[in-house]
């Protein structure tokens, strides 16, 4: 790794010789086209061009994973091959540009023909050029500071019905949730700015709550306000929230855009909370779209705070082992020399009987750890569902299990009881 390069790893899928494909790819998002131009000199090409750096063949597949009328009108019918790239490009092509590097590293590649298959895996950056990007304002240690949890993950959950509550209805959730000692509350994804419920009063409504908890608690609860909107309406909510005292919002990263996102990191010091509803789209296919790798480089960029990471044992697709890895990555710093960390948020089907596989692979306590239904819905209520994960993170750091540790809680064990038993 250079100061003037990086670099980004692909999985490719194609029928044709490998390193001609991995050409086409490297000229396709730097310096040319699919011929040699007037203008496009040596020297051009020396300095501006994309190189190929390693390609590895992961063998024959028997039929293509997409169709490409490209390939059909030069009836090329070979069993295609897939192989995992490496291309190193210039950062003078690009600069200090968050959207021109999505641009250069992803593209027109998704629509070459040459290809049956091509997966964006990861990208490595110089810190120097790393540096030059935003940084996130608060991160871990910031969301600790500002939640008041000095050790231990952080306990989160989710406003649920997910839309429907009015402003009132919402704060008064709000306020049992500090009642019962949450750290964390976020908005659900859809329900950003509701006609019965606009951010406009729900962030006021919200936020006296948290504050006539924050006396008994002796600790500030830290509200995720979705905020998702066009640029200058997510600014101008951003701006209530610090107004009342808030300490976060939230914005549905790929719906919001990078220059929304890097726009909104300028002007607040809250923590940014980045979720990454509709990531399946993009990386469900073993052969199509972006890895977690890959993906959560570009929106560190950004400057966000934390990154959703799903769940492990949870309702969604993705196996433990995407939900481990997505983990250690959002806490391994892009540049080793300023701690650019951000913090892993679990979420989706979690409640006491996920923490053991949890706490298992998180490898430390930095990470919050959110449950909507599985503190809402516990039989108990909320501050039984609160306490049943409390009691859950207690018997892993005491290295007991949550069968013995519910003997001596009522929460744990009817968290057990009623959600199932632990996996």
């Amino acid at each position: 790794m250079t100061d003037t390069h990086f670099t980004a790893d692909y999985l490719v899928e194609t029928p044709l010789p490998l390193a001609k494909v991995a050409e086409i790819m490297a000229g396709e998002q730097s310096s040319g086209t699919f011929i040699r131009v007037e203008g496009e000199t040596d020297d051009l090409r020396a300095r501006a061009r994309a190189e190929v750096i390693a390609i590895e063949d992961r063998g024959e597949v028997e039929n293509a994973t997409l169709p490409s009328a490209w390939l059909n009108r030069r009836g090329i019918t070979a069993r295609p091959h897939r192989a995992t790239v490496k291309i190193r490009f210039p950062i003078d092509n690009i600069g200090v540009n968050l959207a021109a590097l999505a641009s250069t590293v992803a593209g027109n590649l998704y629509d070459l023909g040459e290809v049956t298959g091509l997966r964006l895996e990861n990208i490595a950056l110089p810190a120097s050029w790393r540096r030059q990007y935003a940084m996130p304002k608060q991160g871990i240690s910031g969301t600790r500071r500002l939640t008041g949890v000095a050790e231990g993950p952080m306990i989160g959950s989710i406003i649920k019905p997910n839309v429907g509550l009015t402003a009132e209805d919402t704060g008064k959730l709000v306020e049992r949730l500090c009642a019962a000692g949450i750290d964390f509350v976020k908005d659900d994804e859809i329900s950003a700015n509701p006609v019965y419920a606009p951010l406009a009063e729900r962030i006021p409504a919200v936020m006296a709550a948290v504050k006539r908890a924050e006396d008994r608690l002796g600790r500030r609860v830290m509200i995720a306000f979705n905020i998702t909107d066009e640029t200058d309406a997510m600014r101008r909510h951003a701006d209530l929230v610090a107004e009342e005292g808030g300490t976060c919002v939230m914005a549905n990263l790929n719906w919001c855009g990078f220059s929304a996102v890097e726009t909104l990191r300028r002007s607040t010091d809250l923590a940014l909370h980045g979720h990454r509803n509709g990531f399946g789209a993009l990386s469900r296919c073993d052969v199509l779209g972006i890895g977690f790798p890959a993906y959560q480089v570009l929106w560190r960029l950004a400057g966000v705070d934390h990154m959703h990471v799903h769940g492990l044992d949870g309702k969604f697709a993705q196996e433990n082992g995407e939900v481990i890895e997505s983990t250690a990555l959002c806490l391994t710093p892009l540049d080793d020399r300023s701690d650019d960390r951000v913090l892993p948020a679990f979420s989706s089907g979690q409640w006491a009987g996920t923490v053991p596989a949890t706490w298992k692979a998180a490898g430390g306590d930095d990470f919050l750890f959110m449950a909507g239904g599985g503190i809402m819905g516990h039989p108990g209520g909320p501050a039984a569902g609160i306490e049943s994960i409390r009691a859950a993170f207690r018997a892993m750091r005491e290295g007991r299990s949550l069968e013995e540790a519910a003997r001596s809680s009522e929460a744990l064990r009817e968290a057990l009881d009623f959600f199932g038993k632990a996996g």
